[in-house]
Order: structure tokens, then sequence, then C-alpha cells
């Protein structure tokens, strides 16, 4: 009974420690396996990495240049017909239209004038295009004229809603601006009040604005702002692209009207009591004059790409051209 209780007790006893060493061994395996993963993931530097999130950044506000503090002025033209509207041909070169005399004109770099275009039924605002033609506003007829290169006489691109009336504030179309951002022509139909939107082959005509006193002078500016000079109701109209019409007032009687690329408006004002070439800010409401004592009813405004403007006075048979100082 003791040796048999003695064998099954080493037989216990051995199966045990087979237990604890099969163990054992299972565990110092799992610790093994551990650790050389661990050192595995901890150790190598992976070559590749993350791609970051561009951070969003505020595109950043243009801001307008300091306009010139003065100008020094030049007299380019005078005593030579009575000088309206003002435009540059596809050389640079000066043209004006004379509705007096009933002409559109070049100013010669000699100082001469070249005679372009014989029309007794007013020519007043021109633009050029880029293949030379010249678009125009015959007052007399209330009309939108052509004249091609090399061409002597003009041709009818469109007539407007408005009729010539020699009621005061009534005449005929006067000044027009191109538009390139979107290739069109920019008509205010002065008898009635309206500014409309125009193919340049006359064939389509949208309404962008009306119950203006008397639109003349346009322009367009960088942002495609059109801002409109109104003669008869001494003020400034501003259509934004989206359509948002706003009058600015403060004028007598303006008659044409361009941004100077500096956050500026420069207005001619022909009014008996201020007849003056003045630049204005929408943004402060400060006003003032460049000029004045050369003037008597000064008509057109213009600037090129060097940063020179021309005033017209077609009273004072003058143009006038003004180069910043700084």
């Amino acid at each position: 009974m003791l040796t048999m209780s003695r064998h099954l007790y080493q037989r216990s006893a051995t199966a045990v420690i087979r237990v604890f060493l099969s163990g054992l061994l299972l565990v110092l395996a799992a610790c093994t396996s551990t650790a050389t993963t661990g050192h595995s993931h901890i150790g190598i530097t992976p070559t590749a990495k993350v791609a970051q999130s561009p951070v969003p950044r505020p595109t950043p506000t243009p801001r307008n240049r300091a306009a010139p503090s003065s100008y020094t002025a030049q007299v380019i033209l005078q005593g030579q017909g009575h000088p309206d509207d003002l435009a540059l041909d596809r050389q640079g070169r000066l043209l004006f239209s004379d509705d007096t005399s009933g002409t559109i004109n070049r100013v010669n770099s000699n100082g001469s004038v070249t005679v372009l275009l014989r029309d007794p039924a007013g020519p007043e605002g021109i633009v050029v295009l880029a293949d030379g033609t010249i678009l125009f506003g015959e007052q007399n007829t209330n009309r939108i004229m052509k004249l091609a290169p090399g061409a002597q006489t003009a041709t009818v691109v469109r007539a407007l809603p408005g009729h010539d009336s020699l009621a005061t504030c009534k005449h005929g179309v006067d000044g027009i601006a191109f538009d390139p951002g979107t290739n069109t022509l920019i008509v205010p139909d002065s008898p009635i009040g309206n500014v409309y939107r125009m193919s340049l082959d006359g064939k389509t005509l949208r309404l962008l604005a009306t119950g203006i006193a008397r639109p003349v002078g346009a322009s367009v500016d960088s942002n495609g702002d059109i801002f409109v000079a109104d003669e008869c109701g001494g003020a400034i109209w501003k259509i934004t692209p989206s359509g948002t019409v706003t009058r600015i007032g403060g004028f007598a009687m303006p008659d044409d009207v361009i941004p100077d690329g500096n956050g500026n408006l420069l207005v001619v004002d022909l009014a008996q009591a201020v007849h003056a070439f003045i630049r204005f800010n929408p943004s402060t409401g400060k006003k003032e004059i460049l000029d004045s004592r050369r003037y008597i009813e000064p008509q057109g405004i213009l600037s090129d790409s060097s940063g020179h403007i021309y005033v017209s006075d077609d009273a004072a048979n003058v143009i006038v051209k003004y180069t910043p100082v700084s």
C-alpha cells in the first residue's frame, strides 16, 4: 500500500514538473516574441511621412496705390476746334470728338490735327476697338455709329430707344464706354435716363439702370463696376456687376468720370460755378479740385497706361495733359 502510493506520488510529481516546464517555455516564448515585436516597432523610423493638410489662409486684400500728390500740366492742343470726348487709338494717339464742328479728329505728334470723319449729326463719345474700329455716339440722332479703319463714312450700329430733343437735359447720347470684361459697350441713353449694356454689333441691348436725370459720360473699372456721370442730376451713379445701383451726390453738373486706379474717381464738372477737374474718393468723401483756372466747360477726361490724364474743354478750345509728379 505504501509502495503503490510512493509510485503514484513520483508519477504525479513528474507530471507536475513537466506541466510546469511546458508552461514556463510557453511564457518565455511569448515574452521573446513580444520583446522582438516591440523593438521592431520602436526602432525603425518610417521613410514615408503622412501628408499634412494645408492651413487655410485668408486671401490678401489688394491695397490701392497712393494717388499722385500733384501733377504738371501741359496744354497739348489749343484753338483747334472744340474738343469734347476723348479716346486713344491703337497707336496711342489722342482722338477727340467735336460736336460743334461735326468731326472726329486725331492729334498728331507734331501738334497738328487730322480730321478722321465729318458728321454733322453731332459725334460725341468715342470707343476704339482692338481692330481700330471706332464706335461713337451720334447725339442728334441718338444712335451708336461705327467707323471702320480707313473708312470715310460711318454706318449705323443701333438706334437707341430715346430721342434727341432741344428741351433742357433731353439731348441725345453723349459718352459711351467699353467694358473689356464682357466685351460690350456701356451706353447711357441720355434723353430718357437709362443705361444699357450693348453688344458690339448692336444686336442686343440690356437695361442696367433707369431713372437717372441725364446720364452722360461712363466708364468701367477693373472690378467691372460701372460709373456714370449724371449731368442734370448732380451725381455719379455706380452700377455693380451684380446689378446694385448707388447714387453718389455732391456734384453740380458732372459730364464725365473715370476711375484713377487708386480708389478715386476723376470727374469733370462743367457747371459755371465749378468748371473743374476733380478727384473724389467715394470711401472717404474727400473731394479735391486739381485744376479749374484753365477751363470754362470741361467735357472729356481720359487716362493712359502711364498714368497721364487728359482733360478737354469745348468752350475754352483746349486739351490739357497732366503728368503725375509723385
